[in-house]
Order: C-alpha cells, then structure tokens, then sequence
C-alpha cells in the first residue's frame, strides 16, 4: 500500500517510513530535506521522495494509489510559547488536510500533542476534554476541532494521535537526554538538571513510531488516542538509567534548574494504542 508520511524525514518521521517499510507498505514522503532520509540507511527504491512543503502542488501520478496518509510536518518545535503556531501554522495545517481529502485520500491520521490536556496531573484519558495554555497546543487543538467540522462537510477518517515524551535515534539536540550524551561525550564532571522528581510518559522512538503506524492501518473510524507507555517514570530514573547505560560516573546535579512553568508536575498517558493485536508486527 503507498501511504503518504508528510514530514517524513523529521525525527518521528523517519522511524514511521523505516515501520511502513519493514511491513512492506511503500511510503510516499513529503519532504523538504530529502537529504535527512540517508540516515534510514533503506534502499531508496524501497520508498518514493516527493520535495516540497503543505503549498505543494501534488501531480496525479505522486498521489497514484494513496488512499491513507500520516500526518506529522509541524514547523518551529520546540517553541512551544511562540505565537507563529496559531498566527502562521495553523490554517495552512488546515487547508494542506482539506487538500488532501479532496485529492482522495479518505484515511488520515495527524500528531498532536499530550500539552493539549494543559497542566491537568495523574493518568490522562484521551476523553478529557483538552484545556491547552501554550500556542502550539492551542494550535494542534484547534486544527483537530476544525477538522471535525469539515467532515461534516467531507467524508473522511480522521485518528488524532496525542503524542507523549520519546527518545532515541535521532532526537532534538536540545533534549534532555541528547544534552546528558553530549556533556558524558565532553568528559564534563557535573550534569545540570532540575529536581527530577517529576512523572513523565516516555516511548522509545520506534515503539512510538509503531503506534502511529498501527492507528493508520489497524483502526477503523475516527477517533482521538493517546501514544504513549502508560508507565511513568521520574526524570531523574529516566538519567540515571542513561548514566549506567553509558557507564559513566558523572555527577548529577539535581536541583540546579527549576521545574518547566508550561507543564503539570506529573503526569502520564492512559495507552489507548499499546495493546491492539498487529498481525503486521
């Protein structure tokens, strides 16, 4: 089956093309940085390229049998405070995903985020109704609810993913854990970080990027999910375990930064996506 990855060549999205492929479906990538998808190490042939942005002009041919799409381009993360996400974002999100229905794709997943649900704390059930505080979650919120007026309008499935904390191959220079394996790369003694005492949900990347992949082809119907764990863990658990993974004796120290003023202090997913029986897995 061809189904198109927009943002395919971004840090979840390379792992969703390498998931797509190792089922043996045929990825069609909506990129701007082709160049990114080397790090795949996949013969190019196993999946198509197609460079440009939402304005994209899309030829029958590129859109010849796609009938499903994941959904995860989003610009200017991580700033999550930045206004650009509703002021600039968030409508042509809105018309790209209009686009595509019309152009025939009826299977549509799309990536939001677990700061939709604001500051609420404890195990968080994708039937909470999202109370967002910061623009870009403002912003995904508000895609989704769009989205669902137009298919009053449209028929099409839409399956909106609320995407936990993950880590991996590939991930943001400016994570935690991508800052813990530069400073233990440098021989620096000390690692600065805060308290650690707070809960988060995190995925491995390819787990995360195999409940993306199972929402689109596993599930009928439209629906909002959770893509996480279920299983909290503390900040500082989560370094320590990457400090004896990595043999190293640096030294923690815990207190040095303040907690985040944009989330609660602990909370975590209810798995709606961890255990669907995948015959494709």
């Amino acid at each position: 089956m061809r189904i198109l990855v927009s943002g395919g060549s971004g840090f979840i999205g390379r792992h969703v093309v390498a998931e797509l492929i190792r089922r043996e479906h045929r990825p069609v990538v909506l990129t701007r940085n082709p160049l990114a998808l080397k790090s795949l190490h996949i013969p190019q042939d196993e999946y198509d390229i197609i460079v440009g942005d939402l304005e994209h002009s899309f030829t029958d041919m590129e859109l010849e049998g796609v009938g499903h799409m994941i959904h995860l381009a989003w610009t200017g993360l991580p700033e999550y405070k930045k206004l650009f996400h509703i002021e600039q974002n968030l409508m042509p999100q809105y018309f790209f995903i209009r686009k595509m229905v019309t152009a025939g794709i009826g299977h549509i997943v799309i990536t939001g985020t677990c700061l939709e649900y604001g500051k609420m704390e404890g195990c968080l059930t994708s039937d909470r109704c999202p109370v967002p505080q910061l623009p870009y979650p403002i912003a995904k919120d508000a895609l989704r609810r769009f989205l669902t007026i137009l298919q009053a309008e449209m028929n099409f499935e839409l399956r909106w993913l609320r995407l936990f904390y993950t880590y991996g191959e590939g991930q943001s220079p400016n994570s935690i854990l991508s800052q813990l394996a530069k400073a233990i790369e440098a021989g620096d003694p000390v690692f600065n970080m805060s308290k650690g005492d707070q809960l988060r949900d995190y995925l491995p990347v390819h787990e995360m990027a195999k409940q993306i992949v199972d929402a689109c082809l596993l599930l009928d119907g439209s629906g909002i999910y959770n893509c996480c764990s279920g299983e909290p863990i503390s900040i500082s658990e989560l370094v320590e375990n990457f400090v004896k993974a990595h043999n190293s004796d640096i030294h923690l120290n815990k207190g040095y930064y303040d907690y985040p003023d944009y989330e609660a202090h602990s909370f975590w997913g209810y798995p709606d996506l961890k255990n669907i029986q995948s015959f494709e897995n």
